[in-house]
């Protein structure tokens, strides 16, 4: 049902997760633990499948956090639960109170998991090629700043996300991250179809972590597009499927353990 982060499970009192599809009640195209409130799943298999979430993140569903993710670097605070008619419209949520669970919500896009433990303050974000491109690492790494974190004392953890042997992309597409930064050259290599490029996303999320200064970073080094046990918005595309089932992966500060 979860995968973990050797680094941010070495952290006392943290609990995270990144959930895969299995555990869940959802059938059919969303079958399993489909989180996203913006699908079309039946809204009671999404909200048992985000209460079991929740209880694995040990805490109650109510506490269970996301966000109306829009492609931004936004980010917020959170210091207590919204509920689903007001999620906030950012693309990050950080937070330095214990029992709340934070998570972004993904389906190709990278999930970063975020801690200083010195300072007990946590960070979840949703970077897509374009959050990624306009700054939502580093907005929420500020953000955690904000709360008392130190960038060098903060840990990191990349999710399943889409790889580059899965994701490719045509030649405007390059020509976007070219003409903002040369040095993004890097992240694309030739495709077998003319004119178009296999991009590394986690390449991009791991470099602008790197530039913002954190402490440490793991990646979790999994695809989702290959890979049956997570959803892919690209796959679904593919397949002509009319929707697809979202992922939340989340973290949480608990009391340290005496």
């Amino acid at each position: 049902m979860t995968i973990t982060s050797p680094l941010l499970s070495a952290v006392p009192g943290l609990r995270h997760a990144f959930f895969t599809r299995e555990g869940g009640v959802s059938e059919g195209i969303y079958a399993g633990l489909n989180a996203g409130v913006g699908s079309q799943d039946d809204p009671a298999h999404v909200a048992e499948n985000r209460r079991r979430m929740a209880q694995v993140m040990g805490v109650a569903p109510e506490r269970f956090l996301t966000a109306y993710q829009i492609h931004s670097p936004d980010v917020v605070v959170a210091e207590a639960p919204w509920d689903s008619a007001s999620r906030p419209r950012v693309d990050a949520i950080v937070t330095r109170v214990e029992g709340l669970a934070i998570g972004a919500t993904a389906a190709d896009c990278g999930p970063v998991l975020l801690v200083d433990p010195d300072a007990r303050v946590i960070g979840a974000a949703h970077a897509g090629w374009k959050g990624a491109l306009t700054g939502v690492v580093e907005s929420t790494v500020a953000a955690m700043q904000n709360l008392g974190a130190s960038r060098q004392n903060i840990r990191t953890a990349i999710g399943p996300l889409i790889r580059q042997q899965s994701y490719e992309v045509g030649s405007e597409f390059v020509e976007r991250f070219v003409a903002a930064d040369p040095g993004y050259a890097r992240f694309f290599i030739a495709s077998s179809r003319a004119g178009h490029a296999m991009f590394d996303l986690a390449g991009l999320i791991r470099l602008r972590l790197e530039q913002a200064g954190v402490g440490a970073i793991d990646d979790i080094g999994l695809d989702t597009y290959p890979n049956e046990k997570f959803f892919s918005y690209r796959r679904s595309v593919h397949r002509k499927e009319p929707d697809y089932g979202r992922h939340v992966h989340a973290i949480a500060l608990h009391a340290r353990p005496v």
